[in-house]
């Protein structure tokens, strides 16, 4: 249903859509990759020669254990690398591509601290921040439209495990601006500043970020959480594992275990109709996480990525050098992923919290009014080569066949933020009607009226 709103979001969009705003630009594809240079290859440790020592001693290993093994080892896995993001790097996700993706959330975070009733803090909090490019554009926003905030105390919270891309973020969005705890037990592991001012913190886990009213945001970091596999036999359900392939000891290869495991007991839906399932168990936990806060504190979640609503099966898969990979090949050296299965994740949200989406990421930010950022950023661009990059990044974020339908926009909200006024009952003197729930953006299509 197309909501009417009155000089609310719409407002926050236009004021963002300065003509003097710098457009930045990358490589125009979400998950593009390079492949790693072979002096890289050589001296890095063999994940392969960690995990078949491993899979010896232990036999065959969860496919959840082995994402974790491969992705988040300290010594040899893929995320302690420096160089994943960008053009040089592995992938290149929305932020990269266009700035007017981190404007666009901008707006929709502020539109939410509005529609919340203005608390005094916003702790914006980004779960796996990546280079910091997302929260640097949202935070320009923060910025242009600091009258609106007021006198609201604004905070930002980057839960990152991975060292180096922490010292990435600081960088970009601190400069010198930051320092690291003395301890490695501390729960804020980087402490910094941007040069507006605003303290900027991060955390290895998000149960250490401080109590309060907060916006999350999770963009392209659920789908890199580790899975279970299941599949469904003539004996039950039973959990895809990961072993050592016995006639070629250098691969890896998956097996089906003879027995019910503790998660194929307990993960799968008792009437699930699909014969393959993928469960991010962890996803489930983290979502239960940010329901409580929101319950207990207020605030809101957004989650982007790529997924589907219970529909689909297989679809665990590597990246490598701009095409998909083995997953089980060359183990370390390539970025593993699986869709996000939004309808587990409002499962395991719970009742707590009201659950909006998912909604393809073509009609989010339409609904957020890209097309009139857009209008406004080519009314002022008389730079050809600027004008087509500017086209063609709105095509990789909106086209169907690209970004426009692949990624999909979900978000946890606190029930007050969609509560209906209360119905007054016998006689008013004041015929005031109580205002109606501020719309939610990207999820209702806006428009003055």
């Amino acid at each position: 249903m197309r909501a009417f709103l009155c000089l609310k979001t719409q407002q926050l969009v236009i004021r963002v859509l300065s003509p003097s705003a710098a457009v930045r630009w990358g490589a125009a594809q979400s998950r593009f990759l390079c492949s790693s240079s072979p002096e890289e290859s050589k001296s890095r440790p063999s994940m392969l020669r960690h995990l078949t020592t491993k899979l010896k001693a232990t036999g065959p290993i969860t496919v959840a254990e082995y994402m974790r093994e491969v992705l988040t080892n300290p010594v040899t896995g893929y995320y302690v690398r420096n160089n994943m993001l960008g053009p040089d790097g592995d992938f290149i996700t929305s932020p990269e591509i266009s700035q007017i993706f981190g404007e666009l959330l901008g707006v929709w975070i502020i539109s939410e601290w509005m529609g919340a009733g203005r608390p005094k803090q916003l702790q914006l909090v980004e779960l796996g921040p990546g280079k910091g490019s997302l929260a640097g554009d949202v935070l320009r926003v923060l910025s242009q439209l600091r009258s609106v905030l007021g006198e609201a105390s604004v905070s930002l919270h980057l839960v990152e495990v991975s060292p180096a891309l922490s010292l990435l973020q600081a960088q970009n969005l601190t400069r010198s601006c930051s320092q690291e705890a003395d301890s490695e037990d501390e729960p804020v592991y980087r402490r910094g500043e941007t040069a507006a001012g605003l303290p900027v913190s991060w955390y290895r886990r998000l149960d250490d970020v401080p109590a309060g009213f907060s916006i999350f945001v999770a963009h392209e970091f659920f789908d890199a959480l580790p899975i279970h596999k299941f599949q469904r036999t003539q004996k039950g359900w039973r959990e895809v594992m990961v072993d050592i392939d016995p006639d070629k000891p250098d691969k890896l290869r998956f097996v089906v275990a003879p027995s019910p495991t503790l998660a194929s007991s307990t993960l799968v839906q008792a009437d699930e109709r699909r014969d393959h399932v993928e469960v991010c168990a962890e996803g489930g936990v983290i979502v239960q996480q940010l329901s409580k806060r929101i319950t207990e504190e207020g605030g809101a979640t957004l989650i982007a990525d790529y997924g589907h609503d219970g529909t689909k099966t297989d679809t665990f898969r590597g990246f490598k050098g701009h095409q998909l990979h083995d997953v089980l090949s060359s183990p370390g050296s390539a970025d593993l992923t699986a869709d996000v299965d939004f309808s587990y994740l409002r499962r395991m949200a719970g009742g707590g919290v009201a659950c909006l989406g998912p909604v393809s990421q073509r009609t989010f930010l339409k609904n957020m009014g890209i097309d009139t950022r857009m209008q406004v950023l080519l009314r002022s661009c008389v730079d050809p080569t600027t004008r087509k990059q500017l086209i063609s990044s709105y095509d990789m974020l909106t086209n169907p066949i690209k970004m426009g339908e692949r990624f999909h926009f979900f978000s946890l909200l606190h029930h007050s933020r969609l509560a209906k006024p209360k119905k007054t009952e016998g006689l008013k003197l004041d015929k005031k009607k109580s205002p109606a729930p501020l719309p939610v953006a990207g999820f209702t299509e806006l428009s003055i009226s």
